[in-house]
């Protein structure tokens, strides 16, 4: 190693120390390296961290790095406390690297206090992409949609590649397309250019964006935060600027709650509305097509000339809340929506929607009822293709009677129904999800109580099979939350414009 500059005493052990113990991801040692406190920062292509629980923690869930050797450091002393080290690395596996580290001197112990990491150059991200291009599909020379760079959920068929659905046994088995599907054609005709196709969550039957084979692909808006799926490839490519638009899927919530997440604009059209041909399916009864882009006018434009027919109008004089849904909601969370809702200055109309329980069980049934018809024999056929979290989903949609699924098809229509007559003509607001999106270093179960309670929440409009828009109005906890607009089946285009009018009058409420 190349030393340019001197080393006071005692840092250039700290230093060797601090290479180590990320050599041997021992955490442990790596967390007493780090200043204690809110003031540490650690930072690299993907955000920055604040504050040393927040850095062990992504730490923690980390996996240790690539196998590297520093080459040289420069060594320039600040003050007689402070010194700034940079070190050049290089990887195992071909490729150099920086890491910019300014060391501090307490009672004789140095710390690190700010770091900064430049890894080796990825050909691209394979935890949101599974190929891209430059681009992968170009679009007509014209259009609304000229030069709009998209990126494909793995679940639609793009010409001349294999649908993946998030699963490398499905994907090596999988035979290439030869036509587009309507969604992503519709798009090409108007102008868009396919960047990619993006990750999804396995068979989409997941709602937080960590895949087993591939990585969770990160939040834009907060790296310490998971993503949120089953649209989560898509949705991290337009928070992260390599995608402009993102064309994903909704049955349950599969991309509002990543766009809730990631504080983005999310749209799941009518039920129906938008063809499905080429998609491969998890549900029918609940499967949508649907958007996520980083303005209301990019989601508009592609509303604009993907959803056919005449738009249904709103009467957008008055907003609908429901108070079951906001007693769903976290409490913070309920209260930044409060105060956003006060701040509209439009009048407020109290509705009572079905039991949420109802609601959620009523599509969970279904859902699984025909997630299995449409994939239990190949599930069956590869046992261990699956990752833990998705494989449970799977056994339990196994279990689901022919009674019970004919139970709760009748319940369906009946909710559809209800929940229909509800809302009326109106719109419907409501927090997108209970809250910001989990932790990274959250536990299979915590994720799994999130994802319980969001159901209660996002089934409102999968049973009534109507339109929403999630409009990144909120921050919690430092953290983006997204208003959700439900309007009456057909209103596609006029939520997103009665959203985009609201985004104009108030201010995002934030919370502490």
């Amino acid at each position: 190693m190349i030393v340019h500059g001197a080393w006071p005493d005692g840092l250039e052990r700290a230093f060797t120390a601090y290479e180590d113990a990320l050599m041997r991801d021992d955490t442990a040692v790596l967390d007493d390296l780090f200043e204690a406190g809110g003031g540490t920062l650690r930072g690299d292509d993907s955000g920055l961290l604040r504050g040393h629980d927040a850095i062990s923690a992504f730490r923690s869930g980390r996996g240790g790095v690539a196998r590297r050797t520093i080459a040289a450091v420069d060594v320039q002393r600040l003050a007689p406390d402070t010194v700034l080290v940079v070190g050049e690395s290089h990887f195992a596996g071909g490729g150099r690297g920086l890491q910019t580290q300014l060391w501090c001197c307490t009672d004789g112990v140095w710390r690190i206090r700010t770091a900064h990491v430049t890894g080796r150059p990825k050909a691209f991200d394979r935890s949101v992409w599974r190929v891209v291009g430059d681009p992968l599909v170009r679009g007509a020379e014209a259009g609304p949609l000229a030069g709009v760079r998209v990126a494909v959920k793995d679940l639609f068929a793009v010409q001349g590649h294999v649908i993946g659905a998030g699963n490398p046994t499905w994907e090596r088995s999988a035979q290439p397309e030869t036509v587009s599907a309507s969604a992503v054609q519709t798009l090409l005709d108007a102008g868009a250019i396919v960047t990619g196709i993006a990750r999804t969550d396995e068979f989409a039957y997941a709602l937080a964006g960590r895949n087993p084979h591939f990585g969770s692909p990160p939040n834009g808006a907060d790296p310490t935060r998971i993503g949120g799926g089953s649209t989560s490839g898509s949705t991290s490519a337009v928070a992260l600027g390599t995608a402009d638009l993102g064309l994903g899927t909704d049955t349950a919530g599969s991309l509002r709650v990543p766009s809730s997440y990631q504080g983005l604009w999310g749209l799941r059209t009518t039920h129906d509305r938008v063809p499905r041909d080429g998609l491969l399916p998890l549900a029918e009864s609940f499967d949508t097509v649907g958007w996520v882009a980083r303005s209301a006018s990019v989601l508009a434009a592609a509303a604009g000339v993907s959803v056919p027919g005449a738009c249904v109008g709103v009467d957008d004089g008055e907003l609908l809340v429901s108070d079951a849904l906001l007693d769903a909601a976290e409490p913070a969370t309920a209260a930044a929506f409060t105060g956003w809702l006060d701040r509209t200055g439009r009048p407020v109309r109290r509705i009572e929607l079905p039991p949420l329980d109802d609601l959620a069980e009523t599509l969970r049934v279904v859902q699984a009822a025909e997630a299995w018809r449409n994939d239990g024999a190949w599930i069956e056929a590869h046992p261990e293709a699956l990752g833990e979290d998705v494989a449970a989903r799977f056994a339990a949609a196994a279990a689901i009677t022919a009674e019970a699924e004919a139970l709760a098809r009748g319940r369906l229509e009946e909710l559809r129904t209800r929940v229909r007559d509800v809302i009326g003509g109106g719109v419907l607001c409501l927090p997108t999800v209970p809250g910001p999106a989990p932790l990274r270093t959250a536990t299979g179960d915590a994720v799994l109580r999130t994802r319980v309670a969001t159901l209660r929440m996002t089934a409102v409009a999968g049973i009534g099979g109507l339109p929403a828009v999630s409009a990144p109005f909120l921050t919690v906890d430092g953290a983006p939350v997204g208003v959700c607009l439900v309007g009456p089946a057909g209103s596609d285009r006029a939520i997103v414009a009665l959203a985009e009018t609201l985004l104009c009058n108030p201010r995002p409420e934030t919370l502490p």
